[in-house]
């Protein structure tokens, strides 16, 4: 007999909705499903076959993270296939700080009414993020919840697990004064500081869709909902030639609280303001409130999604990698004695 409960329905939640979701979201969860991934959706556990060959001291690394309320740039826009792209970003591009590669992702979302196509849509953005980070998307959880989101609002976390050999484990305490300071440009905002971005633009009341010059043209929704850059195919590709001595994953507090997680006591990174690509949309966002340099730095990436850090002598080499993989890098400073952490100058 069919699943089914009309008593279930009438408290608000389709099971059958359910149902046609999954159905919808299968083959954008085909497209991350390579070798030997694999995971039959439906199930009560997502599978994943573990090859640790050549890697004698395996290190799993795990991250968790959700979207925040950049989705309500989503809900206001009604699009919903990328904010997924965003879910995957900010637990992957976590992950490889540490030096692992990501093998594996799940999903979490949480609405007030299942409506498969806007589901499936999610998904599809989650999928292409695992796409783009070679991880394989091997579950996830949909909970129709009435009365506690309204029926056109959700939320969207996520959970994914990497793996590292324990002597290519990233350490911080390798690095040292005149080591150099390598930028990997952002593609916006990212998934952070969107409160405070909500408050500037006074979004629930704005035009979201109206060419602004000041954006090169785009528009100010069109921006904002930008995803989040992945760097794991080309931090992998760097970790392979150049001996990398820690990372940084620009996020929710900026330069100043996420820069000096990389480095160790006594030293400090010195930036070099001139040299930083600042993206339109800072300097339109601190235009716009009225945000003094130093709260932009202490809460957004300012155009630099990741730092790395190398010995000079193989800068060089970082950069020529970096740009292979299509990373427009370059230099945005160095690691100094000191105590303050974070030197903008």
């Amino acid at each position: 007999m069919k699943s089914f409960s009309e008593s279930y329905k009438d408290a608000g939640v389709d099971i059958t909705a359910g149902y046609k979701a999954v159905e919808l979201m299968k083959s954008h969860i085909a497209r991350t499903m390579l070798g030997s991934k694999s995971s039959d959706i439906g199930g009560f556990g997502g599978l994943f076959e573990l090859d640790i060959s050549g890697t004698p001291n395996p290190v799993l690394v795990s991250g968790t993270d959700g979207v925040g309320t950049k989705l309500k740039l989503a809900f206001l826009m009604d699009k919903h296939d990328t904010v997924g792209i965003d879910c995957v970003a900010m637990c992957v591009n976590d992950i490889i700080c540490c030096g692992a590669k990501p093998l594996f992702f799940l999903d979490y979302i949480a609405c007030g009414k299942n409506v498969p196509e806007k589901i499936a849509a999610i998904v599809s953005g989650v999928a292409e993020g695992c796409v783009q980070s070679g991880c394989a998307l091997i579950g996830g959880e949909t909970a129709e919840m009435p009365g506690f989101y309204p029926a056109e609002e959700y939320d969207l976390a996520g959970f994914s697990v990497g793996v590292v050999d324990k002597s290519k484990l990233l350490d911080k305490s390798a690095v040292k004064e005149g080591d150099i300071i390598i930028a990997l440009p952002s593609s916006g905002v990212h998934s952070n500081g969107f409160s405070l971005v909500r408050k500037v633009f006074d979004v629930e009341h704005s035009d979201l869709k109206t060419p602004i010059s000041e954006l090169n043209g785009a528009s100010l929704g069109e921006t904002l909902l930008t995803p989040t850059k992945i760097y794991v195919k080309p931090m992998l590709a760097l970790f392979e030639a150049v001996p990398v001595k820690a990372v940084s994953h620009i996020t929710g507090g900026g330069f100043y609280e996420n820069i000096p997680r990389s480095l160790p006591k006594g030293l400090s990174a010195k930036i070099d303001r001139s040299a930083l690509k600042v993206l339109p949309i800072f300097d339109y966002l601190a235009k716009s409130g009225n945000i003094p340099e130093r709260d932009m730095f202490n809460t957004y990436n300012m155009g630099v999604g990741m730092s790395v850090i190398v010995s000079k002598e193989h800068s060089e080499k970082a950069l020529e990698i970096l740009h292979a993989n299509g990373e427009d890098a370059y230099i945005m400073g160095a690691v100094i004695s000191s105590d303050e952490g974070v030197v903008i100058c």
